[in-house]
């Protein structure tokens, strides 16, 4: 073969090799930038919530109503929300859940308290266990809060689990101070979300 002739090959290889790795990344790169779904199963996901008082802990549960999160894992960006049913608060105790609906949380107003991430700080993993920092804003009594929370997620096959704690400062945030001259309760509760849901990719 002339040298002319290996010239022209080379340079047809060349070419094409080109065109094979610029295809390749243009096929990864979407594959990367797509986002992932969190489904969160309500039946199996539930809030807990402890108000330190006086003379004694109250503990109670809310309900959740549904959920979803799209993550995008290269950049963190995640959008979605989680949804509590803010009517189900119970505490075990009738008269004090009473109070609690009408003067604290207007629940008949604010049936909803809603929690949106925007972004999440560290790297998800989609097999095994991640210890992430969420950021979003809180949605309760009408109002919206940006908030942090670290977070456990544990994700096995197609199942996940989340789990996280926070405070939230219910008085600070405009709502009522449930204290009388008998009972006197913390100004901000302890919240514990468990989640379980399905992964989809």
């Amino acid at each position: 073969m002339s040298y002319t002739c290996r010239r022209i090959v080379a340079t047809y290889m060349l070419v094409g090799g080109t065109l094979l790795l610029a295809t390749g990344l243009a096929v990864a790169a979407p594959l990367e930038a797509s986002a992932v779904v969190f489904e969160l199963d309500p039946a199996r996901s539930h809030i807990e919530f402890t108000l330190s008082a006086r003379l004694h802990t109250i503990h109670g549960t809310f309900r959740v109503k549904r959920g979803h999160l799209h993550l995008h894992p290269a950049s963190g960006i995640v959008s979605g929300e989680c949804v509590v049913d803010a009517t189900s608060g119970n505490s075990g105790n009738h008269s004090r859940d009473r109070k609690m609906h009408k003067e604290v949380l207007a629940s008949d107003r604010y049936p909803e308290i809603v929690f949106s991430p925007v972004q999440v700080q560290g790297r998800v993993a989609l097999q095994g266990e991640s210890t992430i920092d969420v950021d979003g804003t809180f949605t309760i009594y009408g109002s919206s809060h940006p908030i942090t929370t670290t977070a456990v997620v544990r994700v096995q096959g197609e199942t996940f689990t989340f789990s996280t704690h926070f405070l939230i400062p219910y008085v600070e945030w405009g709502m009522k101070d449930p204290s009388t001259f008998i009972l006197t309760v913390d100004k901000q509760v302890d919240i514990t979300f468990k989640a379980v849901g399905r992964l989809i990719r």
